[in-house]
């Protein structure tokens, strides 16, 4: 077992009277590619949130047992401001003083580089596919450095190919630049593709199963994955009070 970055431990989540995550336990091991998987209102959002600390919990604790893991969060939609160039959107990072520590003047070259946006540099959102953007959101992610990089659902929106695409894009590069990744989707087939574990949350707010899944697959090997069967069985409907859960 690696260095662990972050560990949930017995984490509990509600929101008014409704439980989101009831005695989770979870550890996030440091430069792998975890993907929890769950249905729409499983609680994988607020899971994600609670490990960006975004959201405190209620019960158990957020742990870094490696020290400091710091996080950045990439969501669903790019959240590209509009009036600012690619270039000064992946810099947005090194403007608030929590993340200039982390940052350098030359980062968001090398990232606009290194995630083939170069050319976009000078670009505005609204000029970019829905694929480039949320290149975009990653490389603005990447740019404070973070420890572990969230990501909910982040190629959700996107049509059949682009998600495809961007799949293979972001496994390649996480390869290469050693990143540690957390993913939450409800696609079986995404989970399979990117995770190196697999996690699946029951629906009641725990965890259903987690299954190691080490040796990389190709899109068109997905549908006979002998993991496949095991997880979409994990799949439960949530609870009447979880609903909410995200």
């Amino acid at each position: 077992m690696g260095t662990v970055a972050l560990r949930l431990t017995n984490a509990v989540k509600r929101y008014g009277h409704h439980t989101v995550l009831r005695g989770l336990d979870l550890d996030v091991e440091l430069g792998a590619r975890l993907v929890v998987l769950g249905p729409s209102g499983g609680g994988k959002s607020t899971l994600l949130r609670v490990l960006a600390g975004l959201e405190p919990l209620d019960g158990g604790e957020l742990t870094r047992p490696g020290g400091a893991s710091t996080t950045a969060m990439v969501f669903q939609q790019p959240l590209l401001l509009p009036w600012l160039s690619v270039r000064d959107n992946v810099a947005l990072g090194g403007r608030y003083r929590a993340n200039r520590t982390r940052y350098a003047t030359d980062r968001a070259a090398e990232l606009l580089d290194r995630f083939g946006l170069a050319e976009l540099a000078d670009a505005r959102p609204p000029q970019l596919s829905g694929g480039q953007a949320q290149r975009v959101a990653i490389a603005r992610a990447m740019a404070v450095r973070p420890k572990v990089l969230l990501l909910d659902e982040p190629f959700s929106a996107l049509d059949p190919a682009t998600r495809r695409d961007l799949r293979g894009w972001l496994r390649d590069t996480a390869t290469r630049l050693g990143l540690t990744l957390v993913l939450v989707t409800h696609d079986v087939d995404e989970a399979l593709y990117l995770g190196q574990t697999i996690t699946a949350l029951d629906g009641e707010g725990g965890l259903g199963g987690t299954w190691s899944n080490p040796e990389p697959v190709e899109h068109d090997e997905l549908a006979d994955h002998p993991l496949r069967a095991p997880l979409l069985a994990s799949y439960r409907t949530p609870r009447a009070d979880a609903v909410r859960a995200g």
